[in-house]
């Protein structure tokens, strides 16, 4: 894809990934039909929909809605077969919550890049609730079995900020209807929380120290999914970088725990508005105005690392537009995404003429490159993919991908949107 000329419209984001798994988990936990508008039709989240279809829930899909008849979580089935969680890591550790009090077996299986990514950090907490956890062939890595039952209550400390183990305790707790405290030393992202609570669940978060109160159930509750932060990044990057440009993305999840990356930018010294618009289920919701602007180069800050995790490999895009040289640390967690997307994103952006350098725990990037086209392999991943797509923006010649299909995993109309750009006329509002 060759360069094209500045960028102008309005674009409306698709549903937030994180959350559409959360909604559709805490819908069939409830007793009674759930609407859920805005849900995100990927890979990934349609993983998790067929998941607890094969546990008896119903399910219907309807344009952009999701509707769930459930009879509640003690109605839950054993699937017939082992549940094939494919590429999503959030349905396989917050599926582990759930089935721990399960009283049934259920066994766990995922695609290869699944196969490889650690599993010991959410199976670890689950045990000592009582939970029986069984790798089945490496230790540590999915395919595993999960005997749930009658759990106990549990207090943890989590030796790392991940709001996928937070979230399976949380689960666990609900499900098995035990009091559960986790404690957290660096804020990890909180949609589970917030759902709860706007389901009536009482849950208290002090100075990081989260409560789950036992006894609790669920009943139906629509739920409207905003759209997915890490989604609209793309497009904040792709206004920011390309000269002339002036995008508006509508509805955008604006949860403090994910918008890292904005922060950063304006640090940059990006031009970005935000205008507030009416919360959905908890969530803060907002349009966003971005500007091309001047950049200046920036040291990522350990504490910012859980709330831009995402958004590393367009960040590194965008610093390779800024005057100075940029530090990413502490993304050791990068080493186990879908990819290892620290050597993934180094790799790509280096294909396209960016002076960019690996280091152990992340990157160093040399500001003020001049992009030139050529081929970036993705490793199916997804972010990966469309970041070289945002460069392509900025480059004289081509810029081709090994994988188009794998944007499926979390945006499955990307490529529509992107292709809409380049015709002005044209705001590619879906």
């Amino acid at each position: 894809m060759a360069q094209i000329n500045a960028l102008h419209g309005t674009i409306s984001i698709p549903g937030d990934k994180s959350i559409s798994h959360r909604a559709a988990i805490l819908a069939s936990l409830s007793t009674g039909k759930t609407v859920i508008d805005n849900f995100l039709f990927s890979d990934d989240c349609l993983r998790t929909l067929d998941a607890f279809q094969a546990m008896g829930v119903q399910v219907k899909k309807q344009d952009q809605q999701v509707i769930i008849d459930s009879e509640g979580a003690s109605k839950l089935s054993a699937p017939t077969d082992a549940i094939d969680l494919g590429n999503s890591g959030t349905t396989a550790r917050l599926l582990a919550g759930v089935l721990a009090a399960m009283p049934f077996q259920t066994e766990l299986v995922g695609d290869p890049s699944l196969s490889k990514r650690p599993m010991k950090r959410v199976s670890q907490p689950l045990s000592m609730m009582g939970a029986t956890v069984e790798f089945l062939t490496e230790d540590g890595h999915l395919p595993m079995k999960i005997v749930g039952g009658s759990l106990k209550k549990i207090e943890y400390d989590m030796p790392v900020a991940s709001a996928q183990v937070k979230s399976a305790i949380l689960l666990a707790g609900l499900t098995g209807q035990v009091n559960v405290t986790v404690t957290e030393q660096t804020k990890s992202r909180d949609h589970t929380e917030r759902m709860l609570e706007a389901y009536g669940v009482h849950i208290t978060d002090e100075n990081g120290t989260i409560t789950l109160k036992e006894n609790q159930v669920l009943h139906a509750k629509n739920i409207k999914v905003p759209g997915d932060f890490s989604s609209a990044a793309y497009w904040i990057a792709a206004a920011v970088i390309t000269p002339g440009s002036e995008l508006t993305i509508e509805r955008v999840g604006l949860n403090p725990t994910r918008i890292g990356f904005l922060n950063v930018l304006k640090r940059m010294g990006a031009s970005i508005e935000v205008i507030q618009k009416p919360n959905m289920m908890n969530e803060p919701v907002g349009t966003i105005i971005a500007k091309h602007s001047t950049l200046k180069a920036t040291t990522l800050k350990e504490e910012e690392i859980p709330t831009l995790i995402d958004e590393i490999p367009i960040l590194a895009l965008v610093a390779s537009q800024a005057k100075g040289i940029s530090r990413f640390h502490h993304l050791r967690e990068l080493r186990f995404k879908e990819t290892d997307r620290i050597q993934a994103t180094v790799q790509g952006l280096a294909a396209l003429g960016v002076s960019i350098k690996a280091e152990e725990d992340g990157m160093i990037v040399q500001g003020q490159s001049r992009l030139h086209g050529g081929m970036v392999k993705t490793f199916h991943d997804h972010r990966i993919a469309m970041t070289a797509m945002i460069a392509s923006l900025i480059t004289n010649d081509a810029v081709t991908i090994d994988d188009y299909d794998c944007v499926k995993i979390s945006y499955p109309n990307f490529f529509e949107q992107f292709n809409q750009l380049k015709q002005p006329e044209h705001s590619p509002k879906d």
